[in-house]
């Protein structure tokens, strides 16, 4: 006879043991912390024909877009279904959801998770994957109203209630809702100081905004809540990296790179090297070369070996190639996801990943290299209103933006690079990098007085981040 969790949900043959395990190990992922895995490990140990653990399992092998834990947890799951698990519709759900990821489809698998949570607000599991699945595959909508429409049905006393509103928070900031997001994370961070994800979603409200100053001291406040002992902590030091970026300090960047992002005790998660390629690739763009840092980072994702697993991966480890100079290496990535497009693959979601976004900009990223940059703007152009459809945040994406920008200024492509500056000078004009593309627009045109009020507005706004590290 099973037991029921904290909110009242079925757990099909757990007892008592096993679900305690399962309980701390929803604690654990809500809060980003590593004991997830042996936490889901003792409930599967006290109770091995469990549903839910199983599920739970499975999501984890997943989670880290890591091909071989998603094929390790493939396998493991075949096995536990082929003796016919016994477990209610809830349950049911949740492994039909790890089933379609596991076979790839990541999408049918958001779906079923979707109206799963429809009957059943209150099951964080559910709530969490989903959440995680709608980051991964770039539906902002989704992000903000799978946890939203859910909430109604939470007691805000309820200790899982700060971590919702932390989700909630990034969905509100992925879709434009920058104030409603600001008071959501904070109300998370206030229930929950070490909520890296609330933190993570009020840097993102920031970064969006172009207040980055604030965003140093919400950071700075706040240092050792987040900046070590979970699974985020390389990407919150990654956004502290951005807001150095904005400002022209480099070398503070480059600090945390070293510090944090990649270094000798890396172990090269995936996460963790689109981070690190992701920094680099902004300094790149700005002239910044960094030979021995790309060199070390390209080999970092040779030793990975990834076949086509998730396409926003693909794109960061193409930047590292690049970055190294090691553009046959970057073009051996492209022709390989060439060669299984022209497969079908039904059901995988990473085909429509690779295929509408992913191939075309590695092929974007290549042609940049070799200074074909008119190539750049003809294959960026078209799709740049979409990148979301392969993952990842605004703030993520941004690389990609940044480098159809510059690539819009080196192809003397006047009217595009004016119409693109404009957009992100209206979107945040106290990005001193939006105020810097506008100079040097200016500057090639020939405009000098028009050059210069932009230089003056970025130093105006260098010197507002500046001044929050009391410089």
């Amino acid at each position: 006879m099973g037991v029921v969790d904290r909110q009242g949900l079925g757990l099909s043959g757990m007892g008592a043991e096993a679900a305690g395990h399962f309980e701390r190990g929803l604690d654990a992922l809500l809060f980003f912390r590593a004991e997830v895995s042996a936490e889901v490990e003792a409930a599967l140990s006290a109770a091995p024909e469990a549903p839910m653990a199983h599920a739970f399992a499975a999501y984890l092998g997943l989670l880290g877009t890591e091909p071989a834990d998603a094929a390790a947890a493939r396998e493991r799951y075949a096995a536990f279904a082929a003796g016919g698990p016994r477990a209610d519709a809830r349950e049911s759900a949740h492994l039909a959801a790890a089933e379609a990821w596991l076979a790839g489809d990541v999408h049918r698998a958001g779906d079923i998770l979707r109206d799963l949570v429809v009957a059943h607000p209150r099951d964080v599991l559910a709530l969490a994957i989903g959440h995680q699945i709608d980051f991964f595959t770039g539906d902002a909508t989704r992000l903000r109203d799978r946890v939203g429409g859910a909430l109604g049905a939470w007691d805000p006393d309820d200790p899982h209630y700060g971590p919702l509103l932390g989700m909630s928070a990034f969905g509100l900031e992925e879709t434009g809702h920058y104030e409603r997001s600001e008071q959501a994370g904070l109300a998370a961070v206030a229930a929950h100081p070490r909520d890296v994800w609330a933190i993570h979603a009020v840097v993102h409200t920031y970064e969006m905004q172009g207040r980055f100053a604030e965003g140093i001291r919400f950071l700075d406040a706040r240092v050792d809540d987040w900046s070590g002992g979970n699974y985020l902590n390389v990407h919150n030091w990654w956004h502290y990296g951005l807001y150095a970026i904005e400002a022209g300090a480099i070398d503070r960047a480059l600090a945390i790179y070293d510090a944090v992002l990649h270094n000798d005790r890396s172990v090269g998660a995936a996460m963790e090297l689109l981070d690190a390629s992701a920094l680099l690739w902004r300094i790149h763009l700005a002239g910044g070369e960094q030979p021995q840092r790309w060199a070390r980072l390209a080999d970092a994702w040779a030793a990975r070996a990834d076949g086509p697993y998730y396409a926003f991966n693909d794109v960061h480890a193409v930047m590292a190639y690049l970055g190294a100079g090691r553009i046959a290496d970057a073009e051996a990535v492209t022709r390989d996801r060439e060669r299984w497009l022209a497969d079908p693959h039904p059901g995988v979601s990473n085909h429509t990943m690779t295929a509408e976004v992913g191939l075309p900009v590695c092929r974007a990223l290549v042609a940049f290299e070799q200074g074909r940059y008119p190539d750049t703007v003809d294959i960026l152009v078209p799709i740049r209103h979409r990148l979301n459809t392969f993952g990842g945040s605004h703030a993520q994406r941004d690389a990609i933006q940044q480098t159809l920008v510059e690539a819009a200024l080196r192809a003397h492509r006047h009217d595009l690079a004016r119409t693109l500056l404009s957009e992100r000078v209206n979107v945040r004009p106290s990005s001193p990098y939006n105020w810097l593309g506008r100079a040097r627009l200016a500057e090639e045109l020939g405009r000098a007085a028009e050059a210069a009020t932009a230089r003056e507005q970025a130093a105006e706004h260098t010197k507002a981040i500046t001044v929050a590290w009391g410089r």
